[in-house]
């Protein structure tokens, strides 16, 4: 499959994320690429990234094929960030309410 530059950038930068994930215990390869992913690639990345896995044959690597069903797709339900969980938790001690 020939990508373009942008996806090719996508594919490359899952690669060395797998990458680095193969240095860390076998069991926490798949987990980790996908909590990387997950944290740090926005949700236009991310759909790009379905997109390439969908069509096949992008040139990913094995272990991001297999992280790609336990990464978030963009659109689902909104988990709620540390922060706003932190915000809600003092607003809630200082009185206020919903």
């Amino acid at each position: 499959m020939s990508l373009d530059n942008t996806n090719g950038k996508l594919v490359r930068m899952a690669n060395q994320i797998a990458t680095f994930f193969k240095s860390q215990p076998e069991a926490e390869r798949i987990q980790g690429v996908a909590t990387h992913i997950n944290k740090f690639w926005e949700p236009r990345m991310r759909k790009a990234f379905f997109e390439l896995v969908e069509q096949g044959d992008a040139g990913f690597d094995p272990i991001v094929i297999s992280a790609a069903a336990i990464i978030k797709r963009p659109g689902g339900p909104a988990q709620p960030s540390e922060a706003s969980e932190h915000i809600d938790s003092a607003m809630l001690e200082a009185g206020f309410s919903d």
